[in-house]
């Protein structure tokens, strides 16, 4: 179950898994892709041989991720949890509203604490599961007029952390993403930093020299969720060129 899964990084996890042969939810409070296309079930059908749902899943609410998650019991139990929705809006601190704060928190952060709870609620049935949650390279270094995404961002990562040493003797793998500047329309249109002049300012800074694609991202989620990445639990996967080089 990817959450978040109809548009950006999500998209791309999504086709990706599928093409390794995982059956799909995607949930989501919008079908339609930002970046435009077909749906994502409508994708993976038409490319891969995997089977792909869509439930509409406000990530807010609790009952809402109970009832995606629930989805997947009728394709065959939950193996994997991406906790991918997020959002971004860059505010001064001095010119933040409550309203936005709360927003952001509750979408960043208290979906990905209750996403892992209903997740792992299903994994612990079996025994074993992998629980992916996204970050950011805002989780790991603080960037003036985004402290609010920062901290969210920084409380998913400890937070994996924690789910990680309480649910890893239960055979649950819980491990962070964090992508740098991503082509998304995250970075396109609600933060406009590619396509910009200041935007573009970032790019020399990056020892690739250019943007990240979703599909990267995508790739690192695949590594996570494998029997490849067996032995990684706890950890901080960064996915960003180079961009922090720590």
């Amino acid at each position: 179950m990817i959450t978040g899964g109809a548009s950006g990084n999500g998209r791309a996890i999504a086709l990706a898994f599928a093409r390794h042969g995982a059956d799909v939810v995607i949930a989501d409070i919008r079908q339609e892709p930002r970046e435009g296309g077909v749906p994502t079930q409508q994708l993976i059908s038409q490319q891969t041989g995997a089977r792909a749902k869509f439930i509409s899943c406000d990530v807010t609410r609790l009952a809402d991720l109970e009832a995606a998650v629930a989805t997947a019991d009728d394709l065959g139990g939950l193996d994997i949890m991406v906790n991918n929705a997020g959002i971004l809006t860059k505010q001064s601190l001095l010119e933040a509203e409550e309203a936005e704060f709360d927003r952001m928190m509750a979408v960043n952060v208290k979906s990905v604490y209750f996403g892992s709870q209903v997740a792992a609620k299903r994994m612990l049935v079996k025994g074993k599961g992998a629980i992916i949650n996204m970050s950011s390279i805002a989780g790991m270094r603080g960037t003036g007029g985004y402290a609010a995404y920062c901290t969210s961002k920084g409380a998913v990562r400890h937070m994996t952390y924690a789910l990680a040493d309480e649910l890893g003797p239960k055979g649950i793998r819980v491990n962070a993403l964090h992508p740098g500047i991503i082509e998304t329309q995250m970075n396109i249109v609600d933060d406009p930093v590619i396509g910009t002049s200041e935007g573009e300012s970032y790019l020399p800074m990056i020892p690739l020299r250019r943007w990240g694609q979703a599909s990267e991202v995508a790739d690192a989620a695949v590594y996570l969720a494998s029997d490849l990445a067996s032995y990684v639990n706890g950890a901080s996967l960064v996915v960003d060129g180079g961009f922090l080089r720590i």
